[in-house]
């Protein structure tokens, strides 16, 4: 039986069969191979591994790994199956299986994109949905963001400080007077037609296509994605989720299911509004996670309760409330 299996192997499920490797835990990383940022170019805001490609960071991180023999690693396979049985979890996927006396997910999520013709071809090189990612891979390009909501016009606004024109399109939706103003005051231009298609080769984006015929030359653009799990091990588990889909776990990166982690930009705390989809963000949470989970077997092979007691969001409330309320 395993101390641990980590189901899903990018950053957060790295960084946590690395933690648990180096505590001399018995770990079995299982990894379908299917990440979520594979489709770009780098990855970015990663002390000293700024600008890394996606498959050579997990490339480093496999090679890290095996220095350490208690970690074994199963490539291109998905855990199908998941059960809680005497003392840990029985686990099966096809053509093999494994028993873990606890179970950390790290399955992350899929982004599921906009219908609009060409966008999917273009994903992760000149279309993108986060400006921390990719925002100044954008200096002095002509950008479009879509969308009319009032995050959109922020985001166009924020853009401003990399694009050399950036330009709302409303796929059609109208926008207020205040809207406008505050685009014009920040120097954004709007487009109101609806959406037909994206223009590019070669995954760079030439320009966005209207229905009316009309189009606007841009070289990056910025649309809104919807992010679900990509295992359905959660709910197979009976893990609780949030309203947006994701795992809901305490400070230490446990879920409603004893026993079960989680980790990466598939599980927050209630705390936190929503996930921060940035491999150091996902690297840290795996990291606390198994490390939690070290010390939860250590516990438990001791005979001692958890060292770390949960928090509850409404404590954390709580807690803030008090602090605000009460003079220091």
């Amino acid at each position: 039986m395993f101390d641990a299996v980590i189901a899903g192997g990018g950053p957060a499920g790295m960084a946590a069969a690395l933690t648990l490797g180096r505590a001399r835990r018995r770990v079995l990383l299982v990894d379908s191979g299917q990440g979520r940022n594979a489709p770009a170019a780098a990855v970015h805001n990663l002390f000293t591994r700024d600008g890394t490609p996606p498959a050579e960071l997990r490339a480093i991180g496999r090679a890290e790994l095996a220095r350490y023999p208690a970690v074994e690693i199963r490539e291109g396979v998905e855990i199908a199956f998941a059960d809680a049985e005497s003392g840990g979890f029985a686990l099966a996927w096809d053509g093999g299986g494994a028993r873990a006396r606890r179970l950390l997910l790290a399955t992350g999520l899929r982004d599921v994109l906009p219908p609009t013709p060409g966008l999917a071809a273009l994903w992760g090189r000149s279309a993108f949905h986060c400006p921390y990612c990719h925002g100044y891979e954008t200096v002095g390009a002509s950008i479009a963001v879509v969308g009319s909501t009032m995050p959109r016009l922020r985001l166009a606004v924020q853009l401003r400080r990399f694009g050399e024109r950036v330009t709302l399109c409303t796929d059609g939706a109208s926008l207020d007077p205040a809207q406008r103003e505050l685009l014009a005051a920040n120097e954004v231009a709007v487009e109101c037609g609806a959406n037909a298609r994206m223009d590019g080769r070669g995954g760079r984006l030439e320009a966005v296509a209207f229905a009316d015929g009309s189009a606007l030359e841009a070289s990056a653009v910025f649309v809104e994605n919807t992010a679900v799990q990509r295992s359905e091990l959660p709910d197979l588990l009976g893990c609780k989720r949030f309203e947006d889909g994701c795992v809901e776990v305490d400070e230490f990166g446990r879920t409603t299911v004893p026993g079960v982690s989680a980790a990466g930009d598939m599980a927050r705390r209630a705390s936190v509004p929503m996930p921060f989809a940035a491999v150091t963000a996902a690297a840290a949470s795996g990291t606390i996670a198994a490390a939690a989970i070290d010390q939860s077997l250590l516990s438990e092979a001791l005979g001692q309760p958890e060292p770390f007691a949960a928090a509850p969001a409404a404590r954390i409330r709580a807690d803030r409330t008090r602090l605000i309320e009460e003079p220091q």
